[in-house]
């Protein structure tokens, strides 16, 4: 079991960066594939990237790889997603997810999630 916990969301302008960070106290961190999704107003939560427990594989939703960057830090039980040149598009809650295999991107798929982070990106 890991509890997660997303931060680094705000209030931005386009053209700003951002990279959200995603929390575990588990040393079992290190054992999840973590992705993160995106939840806009209106709109069901979709995929926006993973990363393998090693870090080895990476995947990316069509659209999202250049701007985003998915990494991670297992000696310090941290998930990150960078968002450069945001664009009000992007204006969504951002929660982070583990499961136990790289490669998913339904959210049905993942076993633990965080509680999500809010960006807005103003125009």
């Amino acid at each position: 079991q890991v509890h997660l916990r997303e931060s680094g969301g705000g209030l931005v302008q386009t053209g700003d960066s951002l990279r959200l960070s995603c929390a575990a106290s588990e040393r079992t961190f290190s054992n999840y594939a973590i992705a993160w999704f995106r939840q806009a107003p209106g709109k069901e939560r979709v995929f926006v990237a993973s990363i393998a427990w090693s870090s080895a594989s990476t995947n990316y939703a069509d659209g999202m790889k250049g701007r985003f960057v998915v990494s991670r830090d297992n000696a310090k039980n941290t998930a990150y997603l960078q968002i450069d040149s945001l664009k009000p598009e992007d204006t969504a809650v951002y929660y982070c997810a583990a499961t136990y295999q790289l490669g998913f991107i339904r959210d049905v798929d993942y076993d633990y999630w965080g509680q999500g982070t809010q960006v807005t990106v103003s125009s």
